[in-house]
């Protein structure tokens, strides 16, 4: 990434000056989780397709900085929605401050980007953000309406994490794009590189919930189950396993029984399941390294195959 890290300070001065509030609380809580670090993908994400295309303003700090804060809102109130209490090996924002400031400020960061939004004077730019923010929620409610159902299948699975996960990355890279004045087959090429780099990253996320460690990956194993997640990898070994083996996931995603943890990573590995959903990742990967492919030669565009590359290797 260093090809951008310039870029990246920048964006880090936007979302400091932004996140300026006369509301103390509005600060506090959107400096915490920001603070808690995070791989800033998808603005680095439209950076990257910026500088592959060879666009320099500097409208896109401002907007980079608009990504971020979509997605930070939308963890915040996730982790409400979720009751999570660790995210990136912190103490979450909800366990910190509480259920109604981390709410309210995830409310404050989505209006502060549709103010940022407008300084862009781009209504092609406002629009695919508009669509994706109301996609995000559509995803949100669809994984809402999903928990605890064991008799979600694949499609039903990848729909949810194409809207609530690579949706975001899909519009990052889109924004940088138009930015780009590109043409309207390489805008798609662009987006078809960030929805599957999105989807791909969301699959190995929900692998590392049962393969992955709680000190590395920030967050307690075993959540997704907790919630009542029906993943791709309880999917496959509900797929591959026995009658009882399916019988004892399907108990425990309907109660969210994390006592049954330890038996459901058993099945889980020992019917092959993990092998399935890296495959579905790998595919994804795949998808995006291709597209990466037939961007113009240079360093931006080796970082993003680079990128599409190392999701498959991620461990937190």
């Amino acid at each position: 990434m260093s090809v951008i890290a310039q870029d990246m300070r920048e964006v880090d001065q936007v979302i400091a000056l932004r996140l300026d509030s006369g509301v103390p609380l509005v600060g506090q809580v959107a400096r915490y989780i920001i603070a808690a670090g995070g791989k800033r993908l998808r603005p680095a994400l439209l950076l990257l397709i910026c500088g592959a295309l060879g666009f320099k303003g500097a409208q896109r700090f401002n907007l980079a900085a608009v990504v971020e804060f979509i997605h930070t809102s939308t963890l915040l109130h996730d982790d409400v929605v979720d009751d999570s209490s660790l995210r990136r090996g912190n103490p979450t924002a909800n366990e910190t401050f509480g259920n109604p400031a981390s709410v309210l400020v995830g409310d404050f960061l989505y209006s502060r980007c549709f103010q940022m939004m407008v300084d862009a004077q781009n209504m092609r730019i406002m629009q695919v953000l508009a669509d994706a923010t109301n996609v995000i929620a559509e995803g949100e409610v669809q994984q809402l309406m999903n928990m605890h159902n064991a008799e979600l299948d694949e499609a039903g699975y990848l729909q949810v994490i194409r809207s609530k996960t690579a949706k975001l990355f899909e519009a990052s890279a889109r924004v940088g794009a138009i930015l780009a004045d590109s043409s309207p087959e390489l805008e798609e090429l662009c987006a078809e590189y960030g929805q599957a780099l999105g989807t791909a990253f969301q699959v190995i996320d929900d692998v590392l919930d049962y393969t992955g460690e709680a000190a590395v990956m920030g967050k307690n194993l075993g959540d997704d189950l907790r919630e009542g997640k029906t993943t791709l990898p309880l999917i496959a070994a509900m797929q591959r396993g026995s009658a009882s083996q399916r019988a004892l996931i399907k108990e425990a995603i309907e109660t969210g029984g994390v006592a049954m943890l330890d038996q459901v990573i058993n099945i889980v590995k020992t019917t092959g399941a993990l092998d399935v959903a890296r495959l579905a990742a790998t595919q994804e990967a795949q998808r995006a390294i291709a597209a990466a492919r037939q961007l113009p030669a240079g360093p931006h565009s080796d970082c993003l195959l680079q990128l599409a590359t190392q999701l498959l290797e991620r461990q937190s």
